[in-house]
């Protein structure tokens, strides 16, 4: 079994793939931390529809990919980023997914957590950014799922300031029927987001997070901070209320904030656990135990994987997330809804594979190499 994979200099280097995957089994559930993958959803190659067409979703394949995270303990985030929210799946598809998950969810004893967002709207007055966070509240809490409320690119818009975030926030804590899980969301995944909770200084828009977490502790489960910078993370993991979680979102340098040090650690909501999720599922089991040092040797190593999907331009870490979920034999083909899948360069893909494999991610190796010729010889790349 040999490959010869595209550089990124022009030319091309012989890989030898790995004869056999990493042996990973299903376990007990998780008692050390609470662990979501954000999932990705599966398109249907076989619809008539250009990129800005609304997204045609496979649900089959989609819905059991979901059932293969949990099979392994893990928890699903659902109709996040990752699902391509704002990037190819409009709020219609959103609410479709949703409701299919939650319900698949109930049937398996799946934990399952969804996106609360203002998409239906592009625009808008605080008031109609309010009403569209309340419609999607009413539709996941409905649907029994645990709500996640994310960034709002309509409401970086409209915000004057930091007391716009907390009026807007404010408002829909206290109409959360559940504890939520508010999301920071960073520019690096999605530009829009710039100058999010009322300011560009990372300093003074994490005192505005902060404060409106403190207005209203009960309704706070825990929060998901997705800005790339671990010892921030750290920061303000640290000046949480009691009782509220921090779930880690960054993709760069998740095992060491999963690890924590004397002072508290992050939970687990992560894009990156898609592709990683067996591993990550024997490596949380591992730390379970107190064994921290296994739970690094077994998740340090998928740091340059992650590093690698989510380089810049950072928002389209999803293209690699599905490729590497084809190549897994997840789903029977390599297209993605909006087109997406034309985001990456080869280079980037024939490097993602050759990462992957290394670590044991593909449950047939032999099919995950076949692939990767076919769309090596798609781009006229001979073996």
């Amino acid at each position: 079994m040999t490959i010869r994979l595209p550089d990124f200099k022009g030319g091309s280097r012989t890989y030898d793939p790995r004869p056999e995957p990493l042996a990973v089994t299903a376990g007990s559930p998780f008692t050390s931390r609470t662990v979501f993958s954000a999932a990705h959803v599966v398109s249907d190659p076989y619809a008539d529809v250009s990129p800005d067409s609304p997204a045609a979703v496979d649900w089959d394949a989609t819905l059991a990919f979901r059932r293969h995270l949990w099979s392994h303990g893990l928890g699903v985030a659902e109709a996040m980023d990752t699902a391509q929210r704002g990037m190819g799946l409009d709020w219609a598809g959103a609410a479709e997914l949703i409701r299919r998950s939650a319900a698949e969810a109930k049937a398996v004893g799946g934990r399952i957590a969804c996106g609360v967002g203002t998409d239906q709207i592009t625009a808008g007055s605080l008031v109609e950014v309010r009403t569209a966070y309340e419609e999607q509240l009413a539709l996941v809490e409905e649907s029994g799922a645990q709500a996640i409320l994310m960034a709002s690119r309509a409401l970086a818009a409209a915000a004057n300031g930091p007391e716009d975030y907390l009026e807007v926030y404010g408002h829909l804590l206290r109409q959360a029927s559940e504890p939520v899980i508010l999301h920071w969301l960073g520019p690096m995944f999605d530009p829009a987001l710039e100058g999010y909770w009322g300011s560009s200084d990372l300093d003074t828009a994490t005192d505005t997070f902060l404060d409106v977490i403190a207005a209203h502790p009960d309704k706070v489960e825990g929060i998901k901070v997705s800005l790339l910078d671990a010892q921030r993370e750290i920061d303000i993991r640290r000046r949480l209320p009691q009782g509220v979680r921090c779930y880690t979102g960054d993709d760069f340098n998740y095992p060491e904030l999963i690890a924590g040090d004397e002072k508290g650690f992050s939970h687990a909501l992560l894009g990156i656990f898609d592709p990683l999720g067996p591993l990550a599922a024997q490596a949380v089991r591992v730390l379970d135990t107190g064994d921290v040092a296994g739970f690094r040797a077994l998740l340090d190593p998928t740091v340059e994987l992650s590093r690698h999907l989510f380089q810049t331009p950072t928002r389209f870490y999803k293209t690699g997330v599905v490729f590497l979920a084809w190549l897994a034999g997840h789903q029977s083909h390599f297209t993605m809804v909006g087109g997406l899948q034309s985001a990456r360069s080869l280079p980037h893909f024939a490097r993602a594979y050759e990462l992957a494999d290394g670590l044991g991610l593909f449950p047939d190796p032999k099919l995950a190499e076949e692939r990767m010729k076919n769309l090596l010889a798609l781009y006229g790349v001979a073996q």
